[in-house]
Order: structure tokens, then C-alpha cells, then sequence
């Protein structure tokens, strides 16, 4: 194995299995350098790398491969294998053994909970506004840390001490004795208004204008002509898909209605889907040479998993 990455030059890569990675191409250079610019979540881009490419196509996937995969992004074996551990151990993984070979399976419920979140990360475009507010009020008696926790955790955002707006779609949020109001607003000016009252709208339009930053360069060479290798397809995809979730997931999906003019994250949704898309054959090019399950190749993709970034929601998976 050859020397770990380092913050200061993330293109160092690991020789995994005997295969070493080579300098990836230049437009890569950016995403790799953010990945290892911020505190690196490996357990989270693994689930990543499992709802995104291999839940589809049966949801397990050979430790060797996941190596070279991460080792492509300059994330030693030591780090992996840490943090498969870890989400074997919090009920994430399942694994296996089949003579020397190692495999992992996402559980029931990282598939539950990622389901979750793809129905977020993939949806073509926020649902238009009905006109109306769900308010949800707070009594005193009730008006705990955890009830607040639950809100918060549910996206729902508080203009006021004690009063609360539930996002349109949102399931049920509100805790048992709050009282639950609906108000219909006439100008969607002033929906605007609350909204901005309500959530850090100036702080995740920045997450977004950062991720197209990121990956604006990236689609360009492409739509130029330029090519990856199926590696760094499959790296770009997973990179593109972390980096996105890492934004979509605080966003309360709000209507286009009740957000700023030329709301940023339009634009992000738009590129993070088209450059998906640009990359996808390539990178499940990769996977069916290389990655394994204890039965051999994965699977051909479930065709109910897809389209992905489409407004039909009956294929998110």
C-alpha cells in the first residue's frame, strides 16, 4: 500500500488488491480537494454508495470493491473498514463471508431510511403551493426540547416563540396537544415574507450556489467533450450525490412560491440531475465489471428504482 492521502494533496491513492489508482482527471481535482477539505464522513458516503448504485441492484456489494472505490478517492482501507464496522455494528450493514471475500448488505432499515431521504434527493422539482398554511402552536405545558426536536427534525420552521409552519407534504408533525391551524394567504408576497421569518433560507441558498460551484466546472468539460474512465465516472457520481444530500436534506422543500426570486437551489437540482445522468453509464459500467456479490455479478438494475430525479415518486426507491 502506498502512502495515505493527506489533506494538503487528497490525489494520493491507495493500491488496493493490487491495483493502484492513477491521477484522476483535472476537473475531479476540485471535488476531491472539498471531500477532504471537511471532516471526512466515510460511513456516510458509504451510504451513499449504497442507495444510490447498489440498493437497485440488490444491495450488496463485495468489501474488495468498495476498497477501490474509496481508495479512488484517497480514503484508505483502515478508514473503510472502520466505518463498515461501525454501521455493521448500528444495524446498517449486514455482513457475510464466503471463503476469503467479505460482503455487506444494506439492512432494512438503512434501506428504509435512505428510501427516505431519495425521495428528497431525486424528485425533479418542489410540489406547487396550494395557498395555504399549516400552523402548529405550542401551548406552554407542552412547548418541551423534544417536541421542539421533532419539529425541527420534521422541517418544520418556527417564525415565532411557540408557533410553527409544517411544510406542505410534510407527514403529521405536530405533538399531541398542539393546536393545528390552516391559514389561507391571498398574496404569496407575504408567504415569502414568513418563510424568510421561518427558516435559514440565506444559508442553504449559499449550501446550494456552493454546490454548483463545485460541479458547474465538471458538467462543462463534459458537455465539451471531455471523458472520464469508469472510476472516475462512479467517483464523480457518488461525490455528486454525497455532496447534494449534504444540502437537499436541510432543505424544507418549500414551493418555488414562497422562496426568493431565482432560488439557487433550482439551479443546483438541475445540474445535480443532468450531470447524473451524463455519468451514470459509465459509472454502472464499472460496477458490472468489477463489483461482486457471493452469487457472482450484481444484479441488473430494478427497473421500479428508476427514473431517478423524475416527478413520478412511485420509482423512488
Amino acid at each position: 500500500m502506498t502512502r495515505p492521502p493527506c489533506r494538503e494533496n487528497p490525489l494520493f491513492f491507495f493500491t488496493v488488491d493490487g491495483v493502484s489508482g492513477a491521477e484522476p482527471a483535472a476537473p475531479l481535482a476540485p471535488t476531491l480537494a472539498a471531500l477532504h477539505a471537511a471532516p471526512l464522513r466515510v460511513g456516510s458516503i458509504i451510504i451513499t454508495l449504497y442507495g444510490d448504485a447498489i440498493v437497485p441492484r440488490g444491495a450488496t456489494l463485495d468489501l474488495a470493491a468498495m476498497l477501490r472505490i474509496f481508495a479512488a478517492m484517497g480514503i484508505g482501507p483502515g478508514a473503510v473498514r472502520t466505518a463498515v464496522s461501525r454501521l455493521a455494528a448500528d444495524g446498517w450493514l449486514a455482513g457475510a463471508k464466503v471463503g476469503r471475500a467479505s460482503f455487506y448488505r444494506l439492512t432494512a432499515k438503512g434501506d428504509a431510511i435512505f428510501a427516505a431521504a431519495a425521495r428528497r434527493i431525486y424528485r425533479a422539482a418542489p410540489p406547487p403551493w396550494d395557498g395555504v398554511l399549516r400552523l402548529v402552536l405550542l401551548p406552554p405545558e407542552i412547548a418541551t426540547e423534544a417536541a421542539r426536536a421533532a419539529l425541527l427534525e420534521a422541517g418544520c420552521g418556527s417564525p415565532l416563540p411557540g408557533l410553527w409552519i409544517v411544510p406542505q407534504g410534510t407527514a403529521r408533525a405536530a405533538p399531541a396537544g398542539a393546536i393545528q391551524l390552516e391559514a389561507r394567504a391571498d398574496d404569496a408576497a407575504e408567504g415569502r415574507r414568513l418563510a424568510a421569518l421561518a427558516w435559514p433560507l440565506a444559508r442553504l441558498a449559499g449550501g446550494y450556489e456552493r454546490f454548483v460551484a463545485l460541479f458547474a466546472p465538471l458538467a462543462r468539460w463534459l458537455a465539451a467533450g471531455g471523458a472520464l474512465t469508469e472510476m472516475e465516472a462512479l467517483v464523480a457520481r457518488l461525490l455528486l450525490i454525497h455532496q447534494y444530500r449534504r444540502v437537499i436534506l436541510h432543505d424544507p422543500d418549500l414551493p418555488l412560491a414562497l422562496l426568493p426570486p431565482e432560488w439557487p437551489g433550482t439551479a443546483a437540482r438541475a445540474l445535480c440531475r443532468r450531470l447524473h445522468a451524463a455519468l451514470f453509464p459509465a459509472s454502472e459500467a464499472w460496477l458490472d465489471r468489477h463489483a461482486r456479490t457471493p452469487e457472482g455479478h450484481l444484479p441488473p438494475r430494478d427497473a421500479d428504482s428508476y427514473p431517478r430525479f423524475s416527478e413520478d415518486s412511485q420509482h423512488w426507491k
